[in-house]
């Protein structure tokens, strides 16, 4: 029995040899899913063959983002997942993060007109949430970020908000203008009448105030939607220039 132990501790160390020799030809560029897992897991879990726990992780969440971005609590009822598996998985996610707001920090200007880093830090900190989430982006003058934060959260599908909420936090930051972010669980990143409406009020405060409402974009996991890109901005801008102007109260 001694003997069996022993050839399967060594057939072990041999596959994660291997493991580990594909991911550096090509830094894990063509591992399936459940092999950059297996990698991920040979360093929390020794002595252990960990191909079946990577193949069950995905199996009950999904595809491999899933799963690092999944509760702590839903991660360690997987067999053999604990606490250092879990901050391993946490500490990729906040380094994706990290680099997706510096990413951001950098290229701000630019992401008004084109919304690519917005977006991939957006997604990085809020598609995987399972509630609704507000961010706002607080910029000066010069288009230049200053702050950004989640407002608020809600329920699945709603997130509660008041547009004195965004602007008196604007205000704050002394942001020249701002861009509101909020995410879809579900996906659907098509804006609701409520969220149209919504965006009107704020809009409406914020030319009040002398703050420009640059965007409000809805993340998904896969998809994201841009009022501004789509058309809709413009619309909401000229119809709360023609409220003010008529002496209109939105």
């Amino acid at each position: 029995m001694g003997n069996q132990e022993e050839q399967k501790a060594i057939d072990n160390a041999g596959h994660r040899q291997r493991v580990r020799s594909r991911f550096l030809k090509d830094n894990g560029k063509n591992m399936a899913d459940y092999e950059l897992l297996e990698l991920l897991l040979m360093m929390s879990i020794p002595r252990r063959d960990v191909k079946p726990i990577a193949k069950e992780l995905l199996r009950k969440f999904g595809s491999f983002a899933d799963v690092v971005y999944a509760p702590i609590n839903e991660l360690e009822k997987v067999g053999w997942v604990k606490e250092s598996t879990c901050v391993l998985f946490k500490a990729i996610v906040a380094a994706v993060c990290k680099i997706c707001r510096a990413n951001l920090q950098d290229d701000v200007g630019i992401t008004l007109l084109t919304p690519d880093a917005l977006v991939d830090y957006c997604r990085a900190t809020m598609a995987y949430e399972g509630v609704e989430e507000l961010r706002v982006f607080y910029m000066n003058a010069a288009c230049k970020l200053i702050d950004d934060e989640v407002l608020q959260r809600g329920s699945p599908t709603n997130v509660p908000i008041t547009p004195r909420d965004v602007v008196s936090h604007a205000v704050e930051k002394k942001s020249a203008s701002i861009i509101l972010v909020h995410n879809h669980p579900s996906d659907n990143v098509k804006p609701s009448e409520a969220d149209k409406i919504l965006t009107c009020k704020i809009c409406y405060m914020c030319t009040l105030m002398g703050i420009v409402l640059q965007d409000h974009i809805v993340i998904g996991r896969t998809d994201f939607y841009s009022f501004l890109a789509n058309g809709l901005m413009q619309n909401i801008r000229m119809q709360v220039n023609d409220m003010i102007a008529k002496g209109e109260y939105n």
